[in-house]
């Protein structure tokens, strides 16, 4: 039997992830364009130059910036730089790096251990953190606290506050570790907070970030943004090692240039993060549908009656679900989702509840996650 989460074409999967969008026209353009004519090979092209000055820009710093094709290779690269194989990895439990690496961040690192540290709507908490950050240090027996990473947003949509990335700044400062942003939605926490790129990172204490594009209306490109440019050779040599140095870089280049061009990836976000607030609005309408904490950004949970989440499907509406917790599902929204699709769904809700009002009850206990 299929799983019935896998989506398909016929499936309208709209609201499955916010990677399952093409790309955005500019992008698709851009690549289209850098393929004409010749340009020198591993980074040396004018399209990564104007890549990195632009970065410089956005952060308002000099920033050292490693392109690779996947959010797995920026984030296991920047943690193998920042932890030595004795090192520890400080992370929440609910994290990317933690769930949905595949272990790469430990094959990277050369076996470094990821330590969960707890905090609520999958935030590492600051005391936590104060704690782990001092556990066994000197104890030649047990890894080293070394690194620290955070998620913004996060996997189930909540974003760190500029307070709260600054306090952990300031615990990894104390305690000598190393801060790692991962950005795989970077754009929609900035879009969120209404904060500068500066602000959210390196002034905060963040030492390198994987700043995600892929998600965000890129086909195949991330980067990996040192402020601590003293970290660029060695990144550079484990970068190529990990056969992750592209020889024809300006492809990879072009879709960033494109992507950072006249401010396209945060209007992207913003789009993402508006339709994701106008689903919640029409959700919010069903006294039979229980919307997990408050969504910050394009990323929406909820707890559905299972009757609803199969007559959905059998429309035609792929629905991500059970992987938190029975009847639980998650919504995503992305640059390319309309406000027809999200009424869309609302609609056909509105309509399978009116038919089958018996069916479509939450029992009390299912009302939290």
């Amino acid at each position: 039997m299929a799983n019935r989460n896998e989506g398909s074409p016929a499936r309208r999967p709209v609201f499955w992830s916010d990677n399952i969008a093409g790309a955005s026209p500019e992008v698709m353009q851009a690549l289209a364009a850098c393929n004409a004519g010749y340009a020198r090979p591993y980074g040396a092209d004018e399209l990564t130059a104007s890549v990195e000055r632009k970065f410089c820009e956005l952060f308002e710093r000099e920033v050292a910036v490693l392109l690779v094709p996947t959010g797995t290779a920026a984030n296991a690269l920047a943690l193998a730089t920042l932890t030595p194989p004795w090192g520890s990895v400080l992370c929440h439990a609910d994290s990317h790096v933690n769930n949905d690496e595949c272990g790469a961040p430990e094959f990277f690192t050369g076996a470094a251990k990821l330590v969960t540290v707890p905090g609520p709507a999958a935030k590492i908490g600051v005391d936590a953190l104060r704690l782990a950050a001092r556990a066994k240090v000197g104890d030649i027996h047990s890894t080293q606290p070394s690194s620290v990473t955070i998620t913004q947003a996060t996997e189930v949509g909540s974003l760190y506050s500029l307070d709260e990335i600054g306090a952990i700044g300031e615990v990894c400062r104390s305690a000598g570790l190393r801060l790692h942003m991962d950005g795989s939605r970077f754009a929609n926490a900035l879009g969120a907070l209404g904060c500068s790129p500066a602000e959210m990172t390196w002034k905060a204490g963040v030492d390198v970030l994987s700043f995600g594009a892929t998600k965000n209306g890129v086909p195949a490109a991330e980067a990996i943004v040192l402020f601590d440019t003293s970290l660029a050779a060695e990144m550079a040599f484990r970068r190529k090692r990990s056969g992750h140095l592209f020889s024809k870089m300006r492809f990879l280049s072009a879709q960033i240039d494109a992507y950072l061009y006249d401010d396209l990836w945060l209007r992207n976000a913003r789009h993402a993060n508006a339709m994701a607030a106008r689903l919640v609005h029409g959700l919010k309408r069903f006294s039979c549908i229980d919307v997990q904490g408050e969504p910050q950004a394009n990323i929406v949970f909820c707890r559905f009656p299972a009757a609803l989440i199969e007559a959905l499907a059998a429309e035609g509406f792929g629905l991500y679900h059970d992987r938190w917790g029975p009847g639980v599902v998650r919504l995503v929204t992305s640059f390319a989702t309309t406000a027809a699709e999200v009424d869309q769904l609302l609609e056909s809700m509105a309509r399978l509840v009116q038919e089958r009002p018996s069916e479509m009850e939450l029992a009390e206990a299912e009302r939290t996650v």
